[in-house]
C-alpha cells in the first residue's frame, strides 16, 4: 500500500498568545488546514488533537474541543494522543494509521499546547512530569537540569563544548529571523551565546539561558491522505519513512551521552526510504536544548560519538551548508509548545518540499527529515518527506 501523504496544513504564531481561548486556537488552524487541503469537514474521517497539557490547563479531554468552533465535525471519531515533547509526532502517527487502515480517506491532525498561563516554575514542574519520577524528580532546574546533567556529563568524557552549543544557539536564532511564526526573531549572535551575563545566566549545570528553548502558546495542524485520494489535490507531501522507536524511561539505564534508540530510529528510517542521510536536502531536528541538537548530530550519523561539534563549527549544519538543519529557527528559536511541535516540525518540512517556505527555503529541497522526541530522547520519530504532487 503507497504511504499516506500531506495535503494540507496550518500554522499559527508562536509565542505568548495571551487572550486566545485554546478553543479558539484549535479550531483556527483546523479549519484553515482543512481548506488548505481543498476539503470540506465533511471529508474528515477521524481527528486527532496533541496535547500534553499535564496541569498547563484547567480543561482536559479535548478530543472533541475542535467541535466547538467546527460543529459540521461533529460526530467524527475524535482522540486525544500523549507522548511528551512528542505528542505531535504521536498524533501524526495515529492519523497515518487510520489512513493506511483504510478507517479514513482524509485524516485531521492538531497539536497545540497553550504554557504560558503558568509562571515559570511551575512550567518546569509540569515538564518535569516527562521524566522518570521516582530518579529525576528531584533534580533542580527542571527540565533543564535533566539535560544540564546530560551536557555535564558529555563535557567530562569529550570535553568542554560550550562553544559548539553557542554556534548551534546562535544559527537556530538567525534562522528564525527568516520564520514568520517563531517565537523570537531575533539574531541573538555567537558572542551573546557564548557569554554568561545578566542577561544570559547559567540555568543548569553548563547550559545558558540561550542554550534552553522557549516556554511557548501554539498550535499547528495537518491534513493526511491516502495516496489514491491525492489525484486533483493541490499538493501531496508523502511519508517516505515514519519511524517510531522507545526506550526506557530512567536516565540511569541508558548512556546519557549517546540517543541509542534516537540513532535506531533514524537507521530504520533511511532504510525504509531507500536512502542515504547524503540524500537529505534538509532536517528540523528537536533542539529543545543545545545539547539535544548535537547530540542528535551524532544520532543521526552526521558525525561520530563525541565528535557532533564539527558537525556546527565547521558550517555543515548552516543554512549553505551540506546538511542545514533548522532553517525554521528549531525549537530554540520558533518555541516549543510542547503538543504542537511534533506537527509544527511537519508543516515545515512539508513546506519546503513544496517550495513553499518563503524565507526559509532551502533551494532545491526534495527529502526532508524530521526527528522529534519526548523526554530524553525516550520516545523517538524520525520521519522523511518528499513530494509527490
Amino acid at each position: 500500500m503507497t504511504a499516506p501523504c500531506i495535503t494540507g496544513w496550518n500554522h499559527s504564531r508562536f509565542g505568548k498568545l495571551d487572550g486566545i481561548d485554546p478553543e479558539v486556537l484549535i479550531a483556527d488552524v483546523a479549519k484553515a488546514a482543512i481548506a488548505h487541503a481543498g476539503l470540506s469537514p465533511a471529508d474528515i474521517g477521524s481527528i486527532y488533537i496533541g496535547t500534553f497539557n499535564g496541569g498547563f490547563l484547567y480543561q482536559d479531554f479535548p478530543s472533541s474541543l475542535v467541535f466547538n468552533g467546527i460543529p459540521e465535525l461533529r460526530f467524527t471519531p475524535a482522540v486525544r494522543v500523549e507522548n511528551a515533547c512528542a505528542t505531535g509526532s504521536a498524533a501524526i502517527h495515529s492519523g497515518l494509521q487510520a489512513v493506511l487502515s483504510g478507517q479514513s480517506r482524509h485524516a485531521l491532525v492538531i497539536g497545540f499546547e497553550k504554557m504560558t498561563e503558568l509562571a515559570t516554575a511551575a512550567v518546569g514542574d509540569v515538564l518535569l512530569k516527562c521524566s522518570y519520577a521516582r530518579e529525576e524528580a528531584g533534580i533542580p532546574g527542571g527540565f533543564a537540569g535533566v539535560f544540564g546533567e546530560i551536557a555535564q556529563a558529555y563535557f567530562t568524557r569529550y570535553g568542554d563544548q560550550s562553544d559548539a552549543l553557542a554556534a548551534i544557539a546562535a544559527k537556530n536564532h538567525k534562522n528564525g529571523m527568516r520564520n514568520p511564526y517563531a517565537h523570537m526573531r531575533k539574531d541573538l549572535g555567537y558572542d551573546f551565546c557564548r557569554n554568561v551575563s545578566e542577561k544570559n545566566p547559567f540555568v543548569a549545570g553548563p547550559l545558558k539561558r540561550t542554550d534552553c528553548s522557549l516556554i511557548s502558546d501554539g498550535a499547528a495542524a495537518i491534513i493526511l491522505s491516502a495516496a489514491d485520494a491525492t489525484p486533483g489535490m493541490a499538493r501531496a507531501v508523502q511519508f517516505r519513512a515514519a519511524v517510531q522507536v522507545n526506550d526506557f524511561l530512567p536516565l540511569s539505564r541508558r548512556d546519557p551521552t549517546r540517543f541509542e534508540a534516537g540513532s535506531l530510529a533514524w537507521k530504520k528510517a533511511l532504510a525504509q526510504a531507500k536512502l542515504g542521510l547524503h540524500d537529505l536536502s534538509l532536517v528540523e531536528t528537536h533542539d529543545c536544548f543545545t545539547i539535544a541538537e548535537l547530540l542528535e548530530y551524532e544520532a543521526m550519523g552526521l558525525a561520530e560519538p563525541g565528535q557532533g561539534a564539527h558537525a556546527i563549527l565547521d558550517g555543515v549544519t548552516s543554512r549553505e551548508g551540506r546538511l542545514p538543519i533548522n532553517p525554521s529557527g528549531g525549537l530554540k528559536s520558533k518555541g516549543h509548545p510542547i503538543g504542537a511541535t511534533g506537527v509544527s516540525m511537519h508543516v515545515m518540512a512539508a513546506m519546503q518540499a513544496c517550495d513553499d517556505a518563503g524565507d526559509m527555503q532551502i533551494p532545491g529541497a526534495r527529502h526532508v527529515g524530521v526527528f522529534n522526541m519526548g523526554g530524553a530522547a525516550v520516545a523517538n520519530y524520525v520521519s522523511i518527506l518528499e513530494r509527490v504532487v
